[in-house]
């Protein structure tokens, strides 16, 4: 399976923080958890927008 990494947009910690309003620590926990997948680059991670915006999706479905 190979993918276009040309079409995936990567943000950092502190993007996905200001996105979902909440604290960087928030989006860590989320990562080490597996709950908001994540790629490690050296000390930093990097999320895919497109995991955001499925994650707000999928809480949002689970409240309403």
């Amino acid at each position: 399976m190979t993918r276009d990494l040309s079409e995936v947009r990567f943000l950092t910690v502190a993007e996905v923080a200001d996105m979902m309003r909440v604290s960087k620590m928030t989006v860590y926990r989320l990562v080490h958890s597996g709950e908001l997948p994540a790629i490690r680059f050296g000390r930093s991670f990097r999320v895919p927008e497109s995991a955001v915006v499925a994650a707000v999706d999928s809480h949002i479905a689970d409240v309403g």
